[in-house]
């Protein structure tokens, strides 16, 4: 039996998994808001040259402003906003719990689509969402007397985590209404080209506001000799925004949505070892428990 598909999937959640430890470790070095503007720029010429190969095209000539609305905002509250929380959570909480809080996203996703969009939610689905909260609840109580835990920053490192989990969601959101089919017939918009628009309305806004806060300068200055810092943002771009998306986006073609989204899910469980191995955290089976805990719920929540 083939499974590739599903190999793709767990692929991509290895890449958003080295993705987010990469950007953790250069965000320590040289700072998230550093880290957040550079890596835009790096995923935006990845994605541009991954749209011309895979597409034939440089640029979406096709898409409809109402497109563009959709996925530009999609783009800011995902992308700038939703990172921003995200890579500071990433400097002082490290990469797993942030993940960790990550995994909230489909939850909020679910919820607001509920409320805003109509969309109902089955018995199941529900308990998806109590499963995976009170995992990620398990993980941080089970965190208490860790070294993280005990910084000063520990707390606001985890309502950081929870605005990316919030950004993400509402970036989804956002995103279905400006991937709707194209005509009648149900033709639908390339994912490439929505990840596109996504991410240059986003590097466009983010290069705006840093240029009008007079940080551009600063940006590169603070780069200055952090040759394992920049290193750690393109490698970080490459492996997340160019190889993840397209290891997801041919898993889609291969194996169903249900089962690609609960692989590409398993980050959190792939930062397990790599927060042990890389930043050398220590935590006890509870974490893991939890973790695995707010993962199923995930998965129940997808697949339901």
């Amino acid at each position: 039996m083939n499974y590739i598909g599903e190999l793709a999937a767990l692929a991509t959640a290895l890449a958003f998994a080295i993705n987010s430890g990469l950007f953790a470790a250069a965000g320590r070095r040289v700072g998230a808001g550093v880290v957040n503007r550079v890596r835009l720029i790096f995923a935006a010429l990845f994605v541009t040259l991954s749209h011309w190969i895979f597409l034939g095209k440089p640029f979406p000539w096709d898409a409809e402003p109402e497109r563009w609305l959709w996925l530009g905002l999609s783009g800011l509250v995902g992308f700038v906003l939703g990172d921003a929380f995200l890579f500071q959570a990433f400097v002082w909480v490290g990469a797993r719990v942030s993940m960790l809080m990550m995994s909230l996203a489909p939850v909020i996703a679910a919820l607001t689509a509920w409320i805003f969009l109509g969309e109902s939610l089955t018995f199941w689905q529900m308990m998806g969402i109590v499963l995976t909260t009170s995992g990620v609840a398990w993980v941080l109580w089970e965190g208490n007397d860790s070294q993280v835990a005990q910084g000063k920053n520990y707390v606001k490192g985890i309502l950081f985590g929870l605005g990316g989990a919030i950004g993400q969601a509402l970036g989804v959101v956002l995103a279905k209404n400006g991937m709707q089919p194209i005509n009648d017939m149900g033709e639908s918009f390339s994912p490439l080209s929505g990840n596109f628009i996504r991410l240059i309305t986003a590097v466009t806004i983010m290069w705006a506001y840093t240029i009008f806060k007079g940080e551009g300068k600063n940006t590169f200055q603070q780069l200055a000799g952090e040759g394992r810092a920049l290193g750690s943002i393109a490698g970080g771009a490459f492996v997340g925004p160019f190889l993840g998306v397209s290891l997801s986006l041919f898993a889609l073609q291969y194996t169903s949505v249900g089962i690609a989204s609960t692989f590409m899910a398993l980050s959190p469980v792939f930062l397990l070892p790599i927060g042990y191995f890389w930043f050398k955290e220590r935590f006890g089976w509870g974490a893991v428990a939890g973790t695995l805990l707010a993962v199923a719920g995930v998965a129940l929540l997808i697949l339901a």
